[in-house]
């Protein structure tokens, strides 16, 4: 693939992970996860050539200029993107699937002096969330998601979230969850993805605290309304007027319109430079 062609998927892989990208140019000069990248694969190819203190130089460089350390070592794949990117992190025996999303504060480092592999492996399509770290030769499988602010020192499984420190795996993959995560994930791609690694199955507690507080108040609803009926049928004058009911759907409706504008856009962008 040309440079140009590179370029074109990383600023088009950007803008369809972060709703706050506008425009191609804007990628282009305001990222610093991406000036990094860039930076770096310049860096990794003088690293393989044996021009090492060239390499780190530039590297150390980069870190200056964008706030992210990446050693001229580690292997990095297609369409990566750390999002803020000030306080990453990434040692040399590091190695990166492709479509992995790292927030600021991320560290994938080692846990010894010896030489040798002591860096984690992330597969394809890992999410790391703000100021995780990943330490040892460990390997975070495909689709592996890592909580804001976790310590990772085991290997994670595939589709696998982990969350806490250290960290410990709160959501598993089923066969009866597998038809439910495919979905939920359809929807967040039309919504953006799912920021710091706060998946379906691990949701803010604040918006599953208001999602409870809902089903109790539908339930309510309805009891109130079997109660009134029940006076009714007794010879009493009470619900005279039926309470107005609560429909969740119209939740729904309102995200799904927001989701259409948002895939509108998508649809629309060309990452032309």
């Amino acid at each position: 693939m040309g440079v140009i062609a590179r370029l074109k998927e990383d600023i088009e892989s950007i803008y369809h992970r972060d709703p706050a990208a506008r425009s191609a140019f804007e990628i282009l000069v305001n990222y610093p996860g991406m000036h990094a990248i860039w930076l770096h694969r310049i860096s990794h190819k003088l690293w393989k050539r044996d021009w090492r203190l060239m390499a780190r130089c530039l590297s150390t460089f980069s870190r200056w200029l964008t706030g992210v350390e990446i050693h001229p070592g580690a292997t990095i794949g297609n369409r990566f993107f750390i999002d803020h990117g000030m306080g990453v992190v990434i040692g040399e025996t590091a190695e990166i699937g492709d479509d992995c999303t790292l927030y600021h504060g991320v560290t994938l480092g080692g846990t010894t002096w010896q030489a040798g592999k002591r860096h984690p492996t992330l597969g394809n399509n890992v999410v790391v969330g703000a100021g995780a770290k990943i330490l040892g030769p460990i390997t975070m499988h495909d689709g592996a998601r890592v909580g804001s602010n976790s310590v990772v020192v085991k290997d994670v499984p595939k589709d696998t979230t982990v969350v806490g420190i250290p960290g410990r795996v709160v959501a598993t993959p089923s066969p009866q969850s597998k038809e439910k995560s495919e979905r939920r994930s359809a929807m967040a791609k039309k919504y953006g993805f799912d920021a710091y690694a706060v998946s379906p199955d691990n949701p803010d507690p604040v918006a599953n605290a208001i999602g409870q507080m809902l089903d109790h108040m539908h339930l309510m609803d309805s009891k109130v309304q079997e109660l009134c009926q029940a006076i009714q049928r007794l010879g009493g004058d009470v619900c005279t007027e039926r309470l107005p009911e609560l429909n969740v759907g119209d939740f729904n409706d309102v995200e799904k319109a927001a989701a259409d504008k948002r895939q509108s856009a998508l649809d629309e962008f060309d990452p032309s430079i």
